[in-house]
């Protein structure tokens, strides 16, 4: 475990233990799995805010996409004059190039807090005995490929955990490229128009190539997009992650992606506060 997380990782272990003690007498030794379902959607509620910013980021790029692509095909021979070009474009629409990208990265501490909670055999120098409860007689600790094996009743639990983590990805990538491209067809307003020499490109905005976005796919282009098919198979990955990951961190990968489409969901409704990232620009 890194040593930067050892002190949170610890403080995460007492609480989701002393919850699933809780728990414990009513659910019996489910108390365990519904634990970490309870403290995994916790804390993608209080990431909400976070969450909704990196897809509003995620629209703005979709959006400017055709615009951007013009200034680089114009100035693609003065690298100072594109930056600002850019630079001034992203200003126009109150977003940034890393819109999407910050949000994503203050997430990412607790979020790896929680994994590692989840996949560490050891949690402060002591065993994590939350490994040790079971789902339907699977020990949350063990993995796929150890144990009574793949093709046994435990490999059945893990394969149903598989397929349910494939499904929500599979989704989640649809309604990815969904928005994206609903993002892509909404005209620039007008007080953001760049000069009239550059008006040309951005005329036809639902044509142009949406940014790629490694946790979410890409749309469907006319020309096809560069990496495009590596994008679209990084979000399984996951799966990967979680066929070498104990049952545990499977089951909270499998309640943070559902999560995730869930917001996504909720975001593209129109019915998210502005203040949590529910407006464009």
């Amino acid at each position: 475990m890194l040593s930067i997380f050892g002190v949170p990782v610890d403080a995460a272990y007492h609480f989701v233990s002393g919850f699933t003690g809780i728990l414990t007498p009513v659910l019996g030794g489910l108390a365990a799995v519904a634990a970490i379902i309870a403290v995994t959607v916790a804390v993608r509620i209080i990431l909400m805010p976070l969450s909704f910013r990196a897809l509003r980021g995620q629209a703005a790029a979709a959006r400017l996409a055709p615009q951007l692509q013009a200034l680089r095909k114009r100035y693609a021979r003065q690298p100072e004059r594109l930056q600002r070009e850019m630079a001034a474009l992203y200003k126009r629409e109150g977003t940034s190039m890393f819109a999407s990208i910050t949000p994503f990265l203050l997430q990412w501490p607790l979020l790896s807090v929680m994994y590692l909670l989840f996949r560490s055999a050891q949690v402060g120098g002591k065993p994590n005995t939350l490994l040790t409860h079971n789902l339907l007689g699977v020990p949350l600790g063990s993995h796929w490929l150890t144990g009574a094996g793949p093709v046994s009743g435990q490999g059945l639990v893990f394969l149903g955990v598989f397929a349910l983590l494939a499904g929500l990805i599979w989704l989640s990538v649809r309604l990815s490229q969904l928005m994206t491209a609903q993002a892509a067809a909404i005209p620039a307003p007008a007080r953001s128009q760049p000069p009239a020499r550059s008006q040309a490109p951005a005329r036809s905005p639902a044509r142009g190539p949406a940014k790629a976005q490694a946790a979410s796919g890409t749309m469907t282009t006319p020309a096809p997009v560069p990496g495009g098919a590596l994008v679209k198979v990084l979000p399984y990955l996951t799966v990967v992650i979680a066929l070498f990951a104990p049952l545990a961190a499977g089951i909270y990968l499998l309640v943070s992606t559902g999560w995730s489409l869930v917001e996504r969901r909720f975001w593209r409704s129109g019915r998210v506060p502005g203040w949590m990232g529910g407006t464009l620009g």
